[in-house]
């Protein structure tokens, strides 16, 4: 009993860095106080507590070739992720993880790959897109589709433009705005227009739900199977680790069997709105 009560005490972690990506979002850069969770695989999330007002799970945004910290990008929609939004270096945070299935990109070695993104989903991709091009040799095609609202609300935008250096990138905002000259459009339309080698693709997709199966069933229809789409689903996560219910998804219990799955499981269990 002692070790299950030991697996919901968070581990202090401190703010080394914060950075604004958008109006409403950062990335807190953080390092252990001490103790220090296991290494982090690509898609995976963790629970973060602010002292006094709650926790949440949040996909870690990070390099996973970079031992020791860790890097969550916060979105500020709630009192406990507004609390975390507002931490500054030097303030103190509980962490608890890492939970969850990951993407698990060495299965696509010798393949092409088809990286997704809405919004804010591009943060749970980030690890992805970072071993993927760290390991390039291992992957034939690289392609990227990033979308968001407004050309403000694009995350990592100066990475952005590093990846669209050595990727096949198209990066496109929703609707027509006047600092903005690249594509407009939804992720739909570019991902509609790419050329696949669909027995040879497997395609990584995080965002908002309907952006989601818009855009994997396009892929099927292409003929990319669905065991080879993978999808980062999100619900209502309170305990991490599989105990107390509230993510359940049909068979799934999304922290423990998720959050990333194919698109051969998830496609009749996204039809099931979120209570």
């Amino acid at each position: 009993m002692n070790a299950e009560l030991d697996a919901m005490l968070p581990i202090p972690y401190r703010v080394t860095t914060r950075r604004r990506e958008t109006a409403d979002s950062v990335t807190l850069v953080l390092e252990p106080v001490a103790q220090e969770l296991e290494p982090f695989r690509p898609g995976q999330f963790t629970m973060l507590y602010a002292h006094g007002v709650g926790e949440i799970a949040v996909s870690i945004s990070g390099d996973p070739r970079v031992p020791g910290c860790l890097q969550q990008t916060i979105r500020d929609v709630g009192a406990v992720s507004r609390c975390l939004h507002d931490r500054n270096p030097g303030d103190v945070v509980g962490v608890r993880g890492p939970y969850g299935t990951g993407w698990d990109a060495p299965t696509a070695a010798e393949r092409d790959v088809v990286i997704v993104a809405g919004g804010v989903g591009l943060a749970p991709l980030r690890p992805l897109i970072l071993d993927v091009l760290h390991h390039r040799h291992s992957f034939r095609r690289v392609v990227l589709v990033a979308g968001a609202r407004t050309p403000g609300d694009l995350l990592f935008r100066a990475e952005l433009d590093e990846w669209a250096q050595v990727t096949e990138a198209h990066v496109t905002i929703d609707q027509p705005a006047r600092s903005w000259s690249g594509a407009v459009g939804f992720v739909t339309e570019p991902l509609a227009r790419l050329r696949l080698d669909p027995a040879r693709t497997t395609a990584f997709l995080c965002g908002p739900e309907t952006m989601m199966r818009l855009c994997a069933d396009l892929l099927v229809d292409a003929g990319v199977p669905a065991h080879d789409i993978r999808l980062s689903l999100e619900r209502n996560m309170k305990c991490g680790v599989g105990w107390c219910g509230h993510c359940q998804l049909g068979p799934l219990l999304v922290c423990r069997d998720g959050p990333v799955v194919d698109y051969a499981l998830a496609r009749s269990l996204l039809t099931v709105r979120e209570l």
